[in-house]
């Protein structure tokens, strides 16, 4: 456990730092959400209804922006091998990492939103909604995001299979995560379905993620 916290800290650290990405991915979120009043126009009733939705797209491509960052630092380094050899399994260390980056890059998401929110006319209840709907759908993005990391990591040109690989595994999060927060706010549907099903979709990338992401590293490696 002592290694586990040890490596939650310095990929903090790594992504907190310049250029560590965390901060990139707050920016590129604000930027989504600032241009879209303009391309939509003023209609302040359109704005409010599609807030959900922009504010979960906008989410999904910034954690998509980030994810590059989850195994990169280590490769370039040559720790990755170590971690790879190490005694504590991988499959641990791959979930430790996973809960640094979204800790790092996906909780500032989250704590952004009532903020952003005010920029598309939504009232406090709306966005604290679609708050809720963020803190529990954006686990699932990074944790099915790594499996891609860790595919993309060992490859030369990885960027883009990581978009391609992660795109379609993040439509259910995306799909279920605006339904839910579209029923908290102006129903009719219960807010309770919607959120009970992306709730159990991070749950099982969570247990999912890490030993796809551990066999990838794996067969890379070799």
């Amino acid at each position: 456990m002592s290694a586990l916290g040890a490596i939650i800290r310095r990929d903090i650290r790594i992504a907190l730092r310049v250029g560590g990405g965390a901060l990139i991915g707050v920016l590129f979120f604000l930027t989504v959400v600032v241009l879209m009043p303009f391309a939509v126009g003023p209609d302040l009733a359109l704005l409010k209804r599609l807030g959900p939705a922009i504010l979960w797209l906008g989410a999904l491509l910034a954690s998509l922006l980030t994810l590059d960052r989850l195994f990169t630092a280590d490769a370039e380094d040559g720790s990755l091998d170590l971690i790879v050899m190490s005694r504590t399994p991988l499959e641990l260390t791959c979930a430790a990492k996973a809960l640094a980056h979204w800790l790092a890059a996906g909780l500032p998401l989250v704590i952004a939103t009532p903020v952003l929110g005010l920029l598309l006319n939504l009232d406090g209840m709306a966005s604290l909604a679609v708050m809720a709907t963020l803190l529990a759908g954006t686990p699932a993005l990074t944790f099915t995001g790594m499996i891609g990391a860790a595919l993309a990591v060992t490859l030369r040109r990885g960027g883009l299979l990581l978009a391609v690989l992660v795109l379609p595994l993040s439509i259910p999060v995306l799909i279920f995560g605006v339904a839910a927060s579209q029923a908290a706010i102006t129903g009719p549907v219960p807010f309770g379905t919607p959120m009970t099903i992306l709730c159990a979709i991070s749950l099982v990338s969570l247990v999912i993620g890490p030993f796809a992401a551990a066999a990838s590293l794996r067969q890379g490696m070799d």
